[in-house]
């Protein structure tokens, strides 16, 4: 096959990557500390030209738009020599004569790299603000609201209970006994290396018995868990699944490999730590592109598919259903329905962070609340430890892609997933989810819902 990358797919490795240029990105770094929209580049094509050059080489070290203080002059240099809109524009006429569930996906991905770029521009000065507004319904479809976590939180309080901890009346009590129960089922207890090794044997072994199934035969032997390990000090997420991709055996075929970050400071539960696994690595992030790549080796998946992005519909969608990948390993459509109070639990704090990441957006860039406040309300109405508060308003809220885009996609992902999930259950959904039905986001995925 050959390596040169065709006009379409020039135009959209080049639309991608000269946008994640401008923001720092790089899609060859393993680390997802290195990583700003390209997510993946597992096809076997060239980079695009716009990946070469002093200035793009400049950019990626700096951290181009998304430094502290963004060398502007390196970043318009670059604008002028790559023109990144025009390779946009490019996407899109192609776009114009693919099928209508392709077409529409494509043209939504376009909107969204518009909005990165305009953000980029905001950023050094050269553009008026971007609307927020603007920017989570390019990744999302629709605006974000905050979430009331009142009944998640009695919820907690009941759960807690059954296990066993003292739950003292109000919100401080049910604050103390959460963080009693992180420290008394703290994963580091084990070991986070310990842990994760046994917790993907565990997972794959539920996968394979009520998740593979519901697969159709030709995506049943990919590999759903070929992760190795990497423990990072003070990263700011919990945990990031790098998708590599490019390794081949002998015969072509590929090996389907990704690497597994882990926050060394995390303060999760053992029950947390499950759930964040199962997002990270199987059935979640790590399972769904090995089965998009390998529907994009035979040749049932577009060029798209094969650099995966984040701040997109496309990453919204994902979240979701890593979101849900406890249910999925389960076999089951609810929450409640999982077998122990433990995991119940587990997932019902993992939801929590989600609106923590949700209203911190929201508190952020619509209420325009203080710092202080919205980290006093992330950690009562939420529950999140102080050090997932402090980065979710501090590093997460302030960053314009993740802040203004990312953010509140893990909450609209994760119930657009429970809905489908509660409506129509796993056996009709997984092949949709897992793209065998063809490749969709948040928005198009409506177009392949089962009927009622």
């Amino acid at each position: 096959m050959s390596t040169r990358l065709d006009d379409y797919e020039e135009s959209v490795a080049g639309a991608i990557i000269s946008v994640d240029t401008i923001w720092g990105g790089d899609v060859n770094n393993r680390s997802g500390t290195g990583r700003v929209i390209a997510d993946s580049y597992y096809s076997g094509k060239d980079l695009p030209w716009c990946y070469d050059g002093e200035d793009a080489a400049s950019l990626r070290k700096s951290g181009g738009a998304s430094a502290r203080i963004p060398d502007k002059e390196t970043i318009r240099k670059y604008i002028a020599r790559v023109k990144p809109m025009s390779l946009v524009d490019e996407m899109e006429r192609h776009a114009q004569g693919f099928e209508p569930l392709r077409r529409e996906m494509v043209l939504g991905l376009a909107e969204a790299l518009r909005v990165e770029f305009d953000l980029a521009l905001e950023r050094i000065g050269d553009g008026p603000p971007v609307p927020y507004d603007r920017c989570v319904r390019a990744s999302t479809g629709q605006m974000a609201e905050a979430v009331d976590t009142r009944a998640e939180r009695e919820q907690v309080r009941e759960l807690l209970g059954k296990l066993g901890e003292r739950v003292s009346p109000g919100d401080s009590g049910i604050i103390d006994a959460v963080d009693a129960y992180r420290k008394r089922t703290w994963v580091g207890h084990e070991g986070i290396k310990a842990a994760s090794d046994r917790v993907i044997i565990e997972l794959s072994a539920l996968v394979d018995r009520n998740f593979a199934i519901h697969l159709p035969e030709h995506l049943r032997g990919v590999p759903r868990a070929n992760v190795t390990f990497h423990l990072i000090e003070d990263a700011w997420f919990s945990g990031s699944m790098n998708y590599i991709g490019r390794a081949r055996k002998p015969d072509g075929t590929p090996e389907y490999e990704a690497e597994y970050e882990i926050n060394a400071k995390i303060e999760k539960s053992q029950a947390e730590f499950v759930h964040l696994v199962a997002h990270e690595v199987v059935p979640g992030h790590v399972t769904t592109f090995a089965l998009i790549q390998h529907l994009f080796y035979i040749g049932q998946a577009g060029f798209e598919s094969t650099i995966l992005t984040m701040n997109t519909r496309h990453s919204t969608l994902f979240e979701g259903i890593a979101n849900t990948g406890l249910l999925l390993a389960h076999g089951v459509r609810t929450r409640d329905e999982l077998p122990t109070p433990a995991l119940q639990l587990g997932m019902l704090l993992a939801q929590l962070e989600d609106a923590a990441k949700n209203n911190a957006s929201v508190f952020t860039y619509v209420d325009r609340m203080p710092a202080q406040e919205i980290k006093r309300r992330l950690r009562s109405e939420c529950l999140a430890t102080p050090e997932r508060a402090n980065k979710l308003t501090d590093v997460w809220a302030q960053h314009p892609l993740m802040g203004r885009a990312y953010m509140p996609s893990y909450q609209f992902g994760t119930d657009l997933v429970l809905e489908l999930l509660r409506k129509h259950g796993p056996a009709k959904m997984i092949p949709i989810l897992f793209q065998a039905g063809g490749v969709c986001d948040c928005v198009t995925i409506r177009h392949l819902e089962p009927a009622s």
